[in-house]
């Protein structure tokens, strides 16, 4: 590699008047303009600084540069579980995650790098580890429940809804006198003069209010 560049960490810069925000923006805008097909990059969490959908999107932009144009070796951890989808589009990204194994409330890291994306977050699990109170713990494992829910139930309706709209039929307006007169005018029977006549007249239906 010719250089190595990281963006891990989280840690503001009150001195400068910089936010841990501004801090991980201004490292992330170095390795993008820096960084080249022969460096290696490592890079972590990037986005969570921000709201999660700035910071999704953020995280997403990078990691495509990153692959499409600076073509470096990258590492990036991300729990945005979203850019799992990058491989479907970019041939150069791969998934991965590092396998954990649930012992009842608990975990237990294995430290073994794993194909594929991971099938689930251990957020609750870890906090416990770091000696978050038992019933924090539980009140945040009622609200995950509630959440998910709330989400499966949003996901089983959008396609119902996606369905009606496609499918529905429009309602039909009444037939309005200016169709019904065209529908009865042959052009082969018109001379020119009838054909402007007509042409006259249609305009006239056209313009007249029809009654609903």
């Amino acid at each position: 590699f010719d250089r190595i560049f990281t963006r891990i960490g989280a840690s503001d810069d009150l001195a400068s008047g910089r936010s841990t925000f501004m801090v991980e923006m201004t490292e992330t805008a170095n390795i993008l303009h820096n960084a080249s097909e022969r460096s290696l990059v490592l890079m972590d969490e990037v986005g969570r600084g921000t709201s999660t959908f700035d910071g999704l999107s953020l995280a997403w932009a990078c990691a495509e540069q990153l692959a499409r144009e600076v073509r470096a070796f990258t590492l990036f951890a991300t729990h945005y579980f979203e850019l799992t989808a990058l491989p479907e589009t970019l041939g150069n990204v791969a998934n991965v995650h590092l396998d954990a194994v649930e012992h009842g409330d608990g975990i237990v890291f294995m430290h073994s790098v794993k194909e594929g994306p991971a099938n689930q977050s251990y957020g609750l699990q870890v906090a416990a580890l770091a000696g978050v109170p038992p019933a924090v713990i539980e009140r945040a494992r009622e609200h995950l429940r509630h959440l998910e829910a709330q989400n499966l139930h949003e996901s089983a309706s959008e396609p119902a809804a996606q369905q009606f709209s496609l499918f529905a039929e429009e309602p039909r307006e009444a037939s309005a006198p200016a169709l019904d007169a065209l529908r009865e005018t042959n052009p082969d029977d018109l001379t020119p003069r009838q054909a402007l006549d007509t042409l006259y007249r249609l305009r006239d239906l056209l313009e007249k209010p029809t009654l609903g």
